[in-house]
């Protein structure tokens, strides 16, 4: 560390009844440094900036902002340091406008009187386009990041926090992101980078810092290193990703003919005349900007919201109006986007979130009663097999960190061996050898016979182990087509709503359409 540094950590230690999250760490970041905080799930990164922004304090250590002690008590008196912070999951109300978003957000003193004026003056300062009176509901993805950082940069940050700020971002708007994020650091306001997507840290950081097990295990120029010896760093020992796979297709095991359907959400986008299949052995991958009907699109597929019954086919039998644990029992299983709250209930245990969905699948409801004896051996098979770093499976799913509750979830609904699988978001917050394991595993799955339908927003992963591709915007979605037909730069466009191959006619979504701010 150097007494240069806008940020220093000094022996940061912060203890969880059984769990050590951070270990005695320390590292600083430069004045106008885009610095990177790597580590893989369960590292301690989450915990050690929630230390940061003032969230929760340390047990031991101590931390400098500017040659000055600096112990926020809470998120207000860090902000009233300098220091800002764009969360992973945003913090917006979608019935208030733009406007009221920022002033909710901001210390009442850095408020001021014309606060419209000011949004606009500084979105157009760094790229970010945004009118204050919008409704945040009418807004996409990119353009809610974008609320996010300007009610950042309007209490003029010296420090900016930002947790997977590309996770639901079209490539497009991934450039302009970067662009912000230059400009800010040209003008002397440091940036702390957690990201999971190891080529946008060599593309974007200058410095990174290594976590694993709740210790400092690295200190690096990203630029100078590999994805590859960037993951090895991460988990300590040798990595390997796995290939692609020519397929051996079978016969069409899901059949999705002329779908439509109102979603229910004021803010949602009604699904429009959408046709697809996946034969066994195919991974079909959808791609999408948040927001333009994949959440109705699964809730269709896996029984949630019922359908016109030749709608939806599984292995030639129509299963448009029938439930969930129906459509399990016909073999498909799936893994929501929501981890807490729709993937697993967040104060129950593991073993008992295996119940949820394994009960018809694994054998552990008969005639009426629970086997438990069941439902334990399962949670354990699930967490040994996807290394899930868990103290037990009687321990609930909230106390899992949320990439560490991901391959829980995931390895859940694998391991019942379905046939067919609809999964959203299969590595969002995984890290780099967790998601190699997690597409791996998919690829075995359809080597095994399985019809797999993967809806993410991550097009190089989409890119690595699907088969066949498609683009869903504003509720439609895209003819699919061979896997690598299409350039990344045309995907992109599709993401953002540029429908020279998409579809059919004009938008269906409601209000204004999800995809637009990519496209403008």
């Amino acid at each position: 560390m150097t007494g240069t540094a806008l940020l220093q950590l000094s022996g940061i230690t912060k203890r969880f009844p059984g769990v050590l999250a951070n270990d005695n760490i320390s590292f600083s970041v430069a004045p106008g440094a885009v610095h990177a905080l790597l580590g893989e799930n369960g590292a301690g990164k989450s915990t050690l900036v929630k230390m940061i922004y003032g969230v929760m304090q340390p047990d031991q250590g101590e931390m400098h902002f500017d040659g000055a002690p600096y112990a926020p008590a809470r998120p207000s008196a860090a902000r009233a340091r300098g220091v800002g912070m764009v969360f992973q999951h945003f913090s917006l109300f979608e019935a208030l406008s733009v406007a009221e978003n920022v002033a909710l957000g901001m210390n009442k003193d850095a408020i001021g009187k014309d606060l419209n004026r000011l949004i606009i003056e500084v979105s157009e300062s760094y790229g970010l386009s945004l009118d204050p009176a919008r409704f945040v509901g009418s807004l996409s993805v990119g353009e809610r990041q974008r609320v996010e950082i300007v009610r950042c940069l309007l209490q003029n940050p010296r420090l900016l926090i930002m947790d997977e700020p590309t996770s639901v971002l079209t490539p497009q708007e991934v450039d302009v992101l970067f662009e912000t994020l230059r400009q800010l650091s040209s003008e002397g306001c440091s940036i702390l980078y957690i990201s999971h997507k190891l080529e946008e840290i060599r593309t974007l950081c200058d410095r990174a810092t290594v976590l694993r097990g709740g210790r400092v295990v690295a200190d690096c120029d990203p630029r100078e290193e590999t994805a590859k010896s960037l993951a090895e760093m991460m988990i300590g020992t040798s990595l390997s990703f796995p290939e692609r796979q020519e397929p051996d297709l079978g016969d069409e095991r899901l059949v999705v003919e002329e779908l439509s359907a109102e979603s229910p959400d004021p803010f949602g986008t009604d699904l429009v005349d959408i046709s697809f299949s996946v034969r066994a052995g195919e991974i079909l991958g959808i791609a999408g900007v948040a927001g333009n009907g994949q959440v109705e699109l699964m809730e269709a597929l896996i029984g949630e919201r019922a359908t016109e019954d030749g709608a939806i086919r599984i292995d030639g039998e129509p299963v448009g109006r029938q439930g969930p644990t129906e459509r399990r029992r016909r073999g498909m299983c799936s893994v929501p986007e929501e981890r807490l709250g729709h993937g697993a209930v967040p104060d129950m245990s593991l073993w008992e979130n295996v119940i949820l969905s394994a009960r018809t699948r694994k054998g552990i409801e008969k005639n009426g009663f629970l086997d438990l004896g069941i439902a334990h051996d399962f949670a354990r098979e699930v967490v040994d097999t996807f290394n899930v770093k868990t103290a037990g499976i009687e321990h609930t799913a909230r106390s899992l960190s949320g990439g560490n509750l991901q391959k829980f979830i995931v390895g859940r609904e694998m391991l019942q061996k379905p046939t067919v699988l609809v999964i959203l978001q299969p590595t969002w917050g995984v890290d780099a050898a967790a998601a190699a394991d997690i597409h791996r595993a998919l690829q075995e799955l359809a080597k095994g016979g399985a019809a797999i339908l993967v809806i993410s927003q991550d097009l190089n992963e989409l890119m690595a182990i699907s088969t066949s591709f498609a683009v869903i915007s504003e509720g439609r979605l895209s003819e699919p087509r061979p896997t690598g037909s299409m350039s990344i730069e045309e995907i992109g466009l599709l993401m953002g709503g540029v429908r020279s191959s998409a579809g059919k006619g004009a938008s269906a979504g409601k209000g204004a359409s999800a995809g637009q701010g990519a496209a403008r």
